[in-house]
């Protein structure tokens, strides 16, 4: 298709006087670079699924290392009762040595300061791993209040898209919540026009609606993923295949949320998925419909919580 293109662009240098070669090397140019920026953003984000993955690993981890520890108390709570039992075996038995000779008394004193000595011991190595499982406890109470926060957060933040967004039911629109994410899913028939990445008037309201509720919320990273069905296409131009169109079609979605300027730019990413990534068979006309979308995905930020994570021992 990139031949393709590249040869069509010849013929039309060569054909009209008003294209120079260096306007066709521009494209070229243009165009490898948008390859390319697709690449890294695609990279970029099977880079955060791995943090997301290692994230609840190290939780699990973590969960796991806790009833170790428990295991380990209580062993150390029954070692510490049988010891108490032996102490009072010992304390009888030192009552009795009393009427023996002062050789024999001077030998079981010693075996039970021994004894003692064994205990306090044990009794140091109780309180100090009951410390670390308190410290462990409470900031494991933290990091869950911390997670379910973010989750009533998404939850308020998808029942406010859900409102802002009501008057778009039924244009092919929907919002949900999951995996602690929100989707906001638009098909292009409420966007864009076949093969076209202009956004029409009716799908830019709907933008500009989500736009106002990122403002209103600084803290969320915001994916916006372009899709397509597996038609091939067919337009001429800038485009070479599906793949790009959806990157452009994402990063004009991108440009109409940064005319918010309560948007933070830095929390916008623009991600092009082409056919890749569908949601129905492309078999009928309804699923290739269901399939030519724009996602936009809001985060919660989780450095936070990979902070709390490195704490905890």
């Amino acid at each position: 298709m990139i031949k393709k293109i590249s040869l069509g662009l010849l013929i039309i240098a060569l054909s009209t006087s008003c294209v120079s070669k260096k306007i066709y090397n521009d494209l070229e140019s243009k165009f490898a670079d948008l390859k390319k920026e697709n690449r890294s953003i695609s990279d970029e984000n099977e880079e955060l699924k791995k943090a997301k993955n290692k994230l609840e690993l190290d939780r699990d981890a973590l969960n796991k290392e806790l009833a170790k520890v428990k295991s380990e108390r209580e062993k150390l709570q029954a070692d510490l009762v049988a010891t108490n039992k032996n102490m009072d075996a010992l304390k009888a038995s030192y009552a009795a040595l009393e009427k023996n000779s002062d050789e024999s008394l001077k030998a079981n004193m010693a075996k039970n300061r021994q004894l003692l000595e064994q205990l306090a011991a044990k009794e140091k190595a109780l309180a100090l791993e009951q410390e670390k499982l308190s410290k462990n406890a409470q900031r494991l109470q933290e990091l869950e209040d911390l997670i379910a926060a973010k989750e009533a957060s998404m939850r308020k933040l998808k029942e406010t898209l859900s409102k802002a967004l009501n008057g778009f039911e039924g244009k092919g629109l929907t919002v949900e919540q999951k995996n602690g994410k929100v989707y906001v899913s638009m098909e292009n028939k409420l966007l864009f026009s076949s093969g076209s990445w202009a956004v029409g008037s009716e799908g830019k309201k709907a933008v500009v609606e989500v736009g106002k509720v990122l403002g209103d919320n600084p803290e969320i990273s915001v994916l916006i993923e372009g899709h397509t069905d597996d038609v091939p296409y067919g337009g001429s131009g800038p485009i070479a295949d599906n793949w790009d169109l959806s990157t452009k079609r994402a990063t004009a979605i991108v440009a109409i949320l940064s005319e918010n300027k309560a948007v933070n730019k830095q929390n916008l990413t623009a991600a092009g998925r082409g056919e890749f990534s569908p949601l129905a068979s492309n078999t009928t006309a309804e699923g290739k419909a269901k399939n030519r979308r724009i996602e936009i995905i809001l985060t919660p930020k989780l450095d936070e919580i990979a902070n709390m994570l490195n704490e905890i021992n």
